[in-house]
């Protein structure tokens, strides 16, 4: 009887833990499954082997599935807790409202009719997500009026690290996002591929915290120091006694890529990481999108950012006294500032080098000014 009962908890325990597997807090359910199944399977063997009261025996049944069931409760309780608080992430921010000639689009446009109108040979765009209001607006000055879908046309909207991807691939024969990170520039050579860059903006890399956090700015060797791990209290810059959780984006993306170039050589320590369901597979680890606790730190390009405060739960960071404003970016006082690009890896397309050359026009550079960024000629006249 006691291997007939174990066998079917055994079975039934193996059974809730693969659905604790499609679970998006897999590591709770797990280990809660393993340890509730081994408390009932010592509950088993008591019961045939020892001889016990039966009210004592029902009174410490009862006391088990009441602690399994605050236990429960009061993890879900946290993480309703810890959902609430609004979280800072690419997937908040909505493409569709900037698609090209969408009725009420909130892509700029053009005061006068464009000197460029491209009829055929449509060069296929893609890019950095926070760029993709930019390019849209191009398509819209330059490009026949239809539908142009995200995911499959000449006008198409990723992550930098795909837009990468898809341009080495040849699937796309332009993208606009920041440089390349090393790793890259080394995929880009291991394939034989060029790639070319040209500046169309500049953009200010910006940092954010809680909107309650004290803290109204940083110096440029603090921010180093948060992300190499050395400065962990927020006491040490000034503000409250909690620990900094300095929250990071995924490996090859615009912004992290430019984390790593504003850290110059110094190690960029573990980010948080957020368990993610792999199917069978398993757990994967990824990067976690930032949260905005009391105590959190974040990194994004400033119209992204722009786009996001409006809530008012975040607020930019001053870097060595100085506020990331346009200003600012065109006078180069911010030390975070950066162009970003016009990419090409060796497009045969005859309709590439022409609308490269009217995005770097007046009407272009209007059309990266009307968006809400820097135009590169601004940059240049001082």
């Amino acid at each position: 009887m006691c291997i007939i009962l174990l066998f079917f908890l055994g079975l039934m325990g193996f059974v809730a833990m693969i659905f604790s597997l499609f679970s998006e807090d897999t590591k709770f359910y797990t280990l809660f499954v393993i340890v509730a199944t081994s408390v009932l399977a010592i509950f088993i063997i008591w019961r045939i082997f020892i001889p016990v009261r039966a009210r004592i025996f029902n009174r410490s049944l009862i006391a088990f599935f009441s602690l399994a069931a605050l236990t429960v409760g009061g993890y879900e309780i946290k993480e309703a807790y810890v959902n609430s608080i609004p979280t800072v992430s690419e997937q908040d921010f909505v493409l569709d409202e900037y698609q090209p000639y969408r009725e009420n689009t909130k892509a700029a446009k053009l005061d006068e009719s464009s000197t460029l109108k491209l009829e055929g040979d449509l060069p296929k765009m893609d890019g950095a997500t926070a760029l993709y209001p930019l390019y849209a607006a191009f398509a819209q000055a330059v490009y026949p009026k239809k539908q142009y879908n995200q995911f499959d046309s000449e006008v198409m909207a990723s992550t930098t690290p795909e837009a990468y991807k898809n341009l080495m691939d040849g699937s796309v024969d332009i993208i606009f996002a920041a440089g390349p990170s090393e790793q890259q520039l080394e995929e880009a050579k291991s394939k034989g591929v060029e790639l070319k860059l040209t500046p169309i903006g500049r953009e200010a890399f910006v940092f954010f915290v809680n909107a309650s956090n004290p803290v109204k700015g940083l110096s440029m060797e603090q921010i180093q120091s948060i992300y190499e791990g050395k400065i962990t209290n927020w006491q040490e810059v000034g503000g409250q006694n909690e620990n900094i959780r300095a929250f990071q984006r995924p490996e090859n993306s615009g912004s992290q890529t430019m984390l790593e170039k504003i850290m110059v050589n110094k190690k960029i320590m573990t980010p948080p990481k957020d368990d993610v369901v792999g199917g069978m597979g398993g757990i994967i680890d990824r990067t976690a999108n930032y949260k905005n606790y009391d105590n959190a730190i974040g990194y994004s390009f400033l119209f992204f950012a722009t786009e996001m405060v409006n809530n008012g739960n975040i607020r930019l960071l001053e870097v060595n006294g100085i506020k990331p404003e346009k200003r600012a970016i065109v006078s180069k006082e911010y030390p975070f500032a950066a162009e970003f690009y016009a990419v090409t890896a060796g497009s045969k397309n005859p309709n590439v080098p022409r609308l490269i050359e009217w995005i770097l026009s007046e009407q272009g550079q209007s059309l990266v000014e009307k968006t809400g960024y820097t135009p590169v000629a601004a940059t240049n006249t001082n």
